[in-house]
């Protein structure tokens, strides 16, 4: 019988209770024994993200802290060489952009144990880095051995980049659908109309257009902003001056695990991004959980949004606030519009954004390295 492939993965991300419930499927398999470092916290401006140990079983979940934390391209683990001694993984699964030094720092380490090595991508636009980030991003396209990326647009980018090497389209994340079940796919017409948003307060996620779509809108409605950044107190200002102070309230940082239930209060998510000269929505994972909690999903057409929607939500021209307006205002009047997109989200997370099932192709991933070794 064959031993297992040891696989050490490195993911700030997987800091976050909800996105562990992928690495438990990763563990279930029978051929994979999985280490996960992750960091005690990250930093993002004006909120830090501490480790949550919500689903841990079946795997290594090891602490190792960061320097330069909160520095998206600059961070590193120290302790990252020790760690590769002790464990000696097959494989190094590094849940980091090409282009940041954490990555470059892990390849060299999986080169120097003798490890192959992957690393994933989320980036969607062909962007052209200054000195020294063109070095680590042109090394760590050389001495990868497979890239993972979350969206067909990110392969175009890399590809376009001069990476030749071999590459599967899987999303990072996926949901699990114990946690995010669905609420009713009917509502209650008499009721009133929770809009919500999710996600960071800065001016790319478009916030403010939001708060100006909803101030026509007609009926019994309110909104509920869930999330933290720079852009809180303006955007409370924004909703002053347009009268909504009553009927839009800030929650603040929500942790994961107390997000599905957030969701089964909406009757819909709104997802308003705004593209920028370095930036575009690369997926939109609030999109799926809503989905999969059956609550409708309305999304500008910036970067991959429309094609994580697809046909089982509405989306309107980026910036267009008169179109996001007509979308919320359909909802509301169509209670048969509303049922049939709720059920095609939940549908469409059950066939193609489960974490069983992005497990289930990371793992097909490993075990292509392993064999090509």
């Amino acid at each position: 019988m064959e031993l297992p492939v040891r696989v050490l993965m490195i993911s700030k991300a997987c800091i976050v209770g909800a996105y562990q419930t992928k690495l438990e499927e990763i563990a279930g398999a029978p051929d994979v024994d999985l280490a996960v470092v992750v960091p005690p916290s990250w930093k993002e401006p004006g909120h830090t993200t501490a480790l949550e140990r919500a689903h841990t079983s079946g795997y290594d979940l090891v602490v190792e802290p960061l320097l330069l934390n909160g520095s998206f391209h600059l961070h590193f683990y120290p302790g990252l060489g020790a760690r590769l001694r002790r464990l000696r993984p097959d494989i190094v699964h590094v849940d980091e952009e090409p282009y940041n030094l954490a990555t470059f720092q892990a390849l060299c380490l999986a080169r120097r144990w003798g490890a192959r090595a992957l690393w994933f991508s989320w980036q969607n636009l062909n962007r052209r880095y200054p000195f020294p980030f063109s070095l680590i991003e042109r090394e760590n396209l050389r001495r990868t051995d497979y890239a993972i990326v979350g969206s067909q647009g990110a392969a175009e980018v890399w590809r376009a980049k001069g990476y030749n090497g071999p590459m599967s389209v899987i999303p990072q994340f996926g949901v699990s659908l114990d946690t995010y079940s669905p609420r009713p796919f009917y509502r209650d017409p008499g009721s009133g109309f929770l809009i919500g948003y999710v996600g960071r307060l800065v001016p790319e996620k478009g916030v403010d257009l939001l708060l100006r779509a909803t101030a026509g809108l007609d009926g019994q409605w309110r909104v509920a902003i869930v999330g933290a950044g720079p852009e809180r107190q303006s955007l409370e200002r924004a909703a002053r001056v347009l009268g909504l102070e009553d009927r839009v309230s800030f929650e603040g940082y929500l942790p994961s695990t107390r997000m599905p239930a957030f969701y089964r209060t909406l009757d819909a998510l709104v997802v308003p991004s705004q593209s920028r000269p370095n930036w575009v929505e690369q997926f939109g994972r609030v999109i799926i959980e809503a989905m999969a909690t059956g609550v409708p999903v309305v999304g500008s057409s910036c970067g991959e949004i429309p094609r994580v929607v697809g046909d089982a939500g509405l989306t309107y021209p980026e910036g267009d606030k008169e179109a996001l307006r007509g979308c919320l205002s359909r909802l509301m009047r169509d209670d048969g519009l509303w049922s049939d997109l709720a059920r095609r989200g939940r549908d469409r997370v059950v066939s193609r954004f489960t974490q069983a099932e992005i497990a289930r192709q990371t793992v097909e991933v490993y075990r292509r390295m392993a064999h090509s070794a």
